[in-house]
């Protein structure tokens, strides 16, 4: 039996015998998967905590995979639970969940085999946002050099304000571990247990690690990007202007600008209106220390993890305002959670057009495929079948208020990390259930992503140009 020209993996050996490697997408759930039981029976050990004894299992399960999540959510107090090893374990699992996390994807394309099909790689194309199917290796390449260097200038940066602090050794541990935290959007700290309260009129420790959450959960096509766009500037300055250049940017790099922005900027906005008088949050402030909570405010729900002022104080209008706000998370293919700004900026264009009598949705001169529609509609349903189904359960096995638990669920689910302060109060159902919740969130848009790119690859494959009859529904 010949081989045939299957799509994906599947190949056909000259013995007569049909093999199929795993999926991608399997191979990458069962990789994190290992890589949280390894980072749980590690934590388990007694030289993972501060006090020399076991840790149980629920815990330091929930700690590996908040970790490898890049969530921030805890059960256990990292400052003082954890000893060094237990924090370096933690940091490890952050840096692999966060860095790993796209290029894994494009990576284990590459590996897992030496012939790879064009069909596999038009997936990796659009799965990495690429305009050609070459250069998958020389961008993770980029990814790793590039996420170094940002996470070494942030680290640099906070040692002047962690040295005088904590001392030379203990003062650059804590930057580094910030930095890395604050890059893979993990939210994990190890000050105390108020997070970064005690810094809130501190500009340095505020315009760092803002600068490295908005950094990462840019995305790493957008890098690539922009810096390829940046280089043509330079190296021809006079052949087009700034403006000329930045036309020259991909779609998606310019939506994820503009949303970023606005997310931002509305964020700060309303955050800033709704708490100004609030005596548990911004209203005993300064008005420096209060533009700074604010905008802190706005850009760690991009999911981070990290806050300076009380979240269980916010008023509700503001913590279904944050809620919103960690739903969406950040961009696709970085170190972000949630449903990312480019499908909730997708659907509202969709939205918009349709309003507007437009049967294309149209942006910047380009049209967005139909497809692509689809696939961010589906994407936000099925989160929002996870999120409400997570707050089912919850509500049974919790005895906490139904924003609670929303809270705790969608910061779970988009890999926030933030919390009312109910995380290290759940049972052990709950933990477990809150495990599940942000094992989906992290795996779920980015499989389901590659999955639905196969299936629609395999359709045009199989299908051809099949059309079927049309017929109208009633909608509204």
């Amino acid at each position: 039996m010949k081989q045939s020209d299957t799509p994906g993996f599947i190949k056909v050996n000259r013995g007569g015998i049909l093999t199929q490697n795993m999926h991608p997408t399997q191979i990458l759930v069962i990789g994190f998967l290992a890589l949280i039981l390894l980072g749980s029976v590690l934590l388990m050990l007694p030289i993972s905590s501060s006090t020399g004894q076991y840790t149980a299992f629920e815990d330091a399960l929930f700690t590996a995979t908040s970790a490898v999540c890049v969530t921030g959510l805890v059960v256990v107090d990292t400052a003082t639970h954890w000893s060094l090893f237990g924090k370096f374990v933690i940091l490890c699992c952050i840096q692999i969940g966060g860095l790993g996390f796209m290029s894994l994807v494009s990576m284990i394309f590459v590996i897992l085999g030496k012939r790879i099909t064009l069909k596999n790689r038009l997936i990796m194309q659009e799965a990495l946002n690429f305009n050609t199917t070459a250069g998958v290796v020389r961008f993770t390449k980029m990814v790793v050099k590039g996420t170094l260097m940002v996470e070494g200038i942030g680290a640099l940066f906070l040692s002047f304000v962690f040295i005088p602090e904590y001392g030379f050794v203990k003062g650059i541990w804590y930057s580094i571990f910030h930095a890395i935290s604050a890059f893979c959007n993990a939210g994990f700290d190890i000050i105390g247990n108020s997070s970064l309260v005690p810094y809130v009129g501190n500009g340095l420790i505020n315009m760092v690690i803002m600068s490295l959450i908005i950094i990462g959960g840019l995305g790493f096509s957008v890098w690539v990007d922009l810096y390829r766009v940046i280089k043509h500037k330079l190296e021809a300055p006079k052949h087009y202007t700034w403006k000329q250049a930045i036309s020259k940017l991909m779609l998606h790099t310019k939506l994820v600008g503009v949303i970023t922005f606005a997310l931002l900027a509305l964020g700060f906005i309303v955050l800033f209106i709704l708490e100004y008088k609030n005596p548990g949050t911004l209203g005993g402030l300064s008005l420096k220390e209060k533009i700074y909570a604010a905008m802190f405010q706005s850009v760690s729900p991009r999911t981070a993890g990290f806050y300076t002022i009380s979240l269980a104080d916010m008023t509700d209008t503001s913590k279904l305002f944050t809620i919103m706000l960690m739903f969406i998370g950040g961009s696709p293919a970085g170190t972000a959670g949630g449903i990312k700004t480019v499908t909730f900026g997708v659907l509202a264009l969709c939205a918009f057009c349709t309003i507007k009598g437009n049967d294309q949705t149209v942006v910047f001169k380009r049209k967005i495929p139909f497809h692509l529609i689809t696939r961010a509609l589906t994407i936000v349903m099925i989160a929002i079948a996870v999120v409400i189904v997570a707050v089912g359960g919850l509500s049974l096995t919790e005895d906490f208020t139904f924003m609670e638990i929303l809270f705790e669920t969608v910061s779970a689910f988009a890999t926030v990390g933030t919390t009312l302060g109910i995380t290290p109060f759940l049972s052990i159902a709950g933990k477990f259930l809150i495990i599940v919740v942000m094992f989906i969130g992290r795996l779920g848009p980015i499989t389901m992503a590659v999955a639905l790119m196969v299936r629609q690859r395999n359709k045009e494959i199989t299908n051809g140009n099949i059309q079927y009859p049309e017929e109208k529904v009633m909608v509204g």
